[in-house]
């Protein structure tokens, strides 16, 4: 399972969340549905923890061999006020089997919908520059020219005993497109050479989420980037790792404990 993480770059080192702001003059008015769970996000305070703190802290630890399975799922969508939308996604899945192997398995979806009136574009605002950038590990971008938008970039990792989810209604398929007749509204996905690539093209601007695998130039990225040239555009950006972990036995926790506490003991008389 460790080998099948690091072809795909998911070197995960904390939960990342990053909220978009529009111009000063924006309301920021998400609306109903998908994109209304993400409401609360601007509440959110971070501090600045200094070095001796943190290691004072303590935690839970999941080794490669805890992992029975995982599944990492992507969907980018983008709503126009006009009633038109975007949407993309996919899942990856790896498990073991009875025979302790491992098997995998993609799925994806793409559509777009045509609306009728204001789309809010605005052919005279301009986001430039975020699409050269180039980052090892995470990154999250937001560039707004515009009022009233709501844009957000979430990544998270979850563990779980329970049953990996999927994607219903997917094809079986490492690639999935569409695209309207007159080409304004374009949805794309596709897993490939040990990465990940989605991305959405409207009249407003564009959304993607890449995972590069390293290699010889980067230590692996994982980037998701918002470029909005609008008004009044819903658009989010949702990346998850779902872990499955195998159940622990109290007789091996027992035996966690016991080592722990005999390490501590030897720890404390080097002291």
């Amino acid at each position: 399972m460790k080998r099948h993480l690091s072809s795909l770059g998911l070197a995960f080192c904390a939960l990342t969340y990053s909220q978009a702001y529009a111009t000063p003059s924006a309301d920021i008015n998400p609306t109903p549905g998908v994109l209304s769970r993400h409401d609360t996000a601007s509440t959110l305070q971070w501090q600045a923890v200094d070095d001796d703190v943190l290691a004072q802290q303590t935690g839970k630890y999941a080794n490669a061999s805890m992992i029975s399975g995982f599944v990492l799922t992507l969907l980018s969508q983008w709503q126009l006020p006009n009633g038109a939308s975007a949407t993309a996604q996919g899942t990856l899945s790896a498990s073991h089997n009875a025979l302790n192997q491992i098997s995998a398995s993609v799925s994806t979806q793409a559509s777009v919908m045509n609306g009728s009136g204001n789309s809010g574009a605005n052919p005279l605002a301009q986001t430039r520059g975020a699409q050269g950038i180039s980052v090892n590990g995470v990154s999250q971008i937001t560039q707004v020219a515009g009022d009233s938008n709501f844009g957000l970039n979430n990544a998270e990792i979850s563990f779980s005993n329970a049953a990996l989810p999927s994607l219903p209604g997917g094809n079986n398929n490492p690639n999935a497109s569409a695209a309207n007749a007159a080409g304004t509204l374009r949805a794309s996905i596709s897993f490939g050479n040990g990465g990940v690539s989605i991305a959405l093209q409207t009249p407003a601007g564009l959304a993607t989420q890449t995972i590069a695998p390293s290699g010889a130039q980067q230590a692996g990225a994982i980037a998701q980037l918002l470029q909005i040239t609008g008004n009044r555009q819903n658009v989010v950006n949702q990346l998850q790792l779902s872990l499955q972990t195998l159940p622990v036995a109290a007789t091996m926790l027992r035996q966690a404990s016991v080592l722990q506490a005999m390490q501590n003991a030897i720890a404390s008389t080097r002291r």
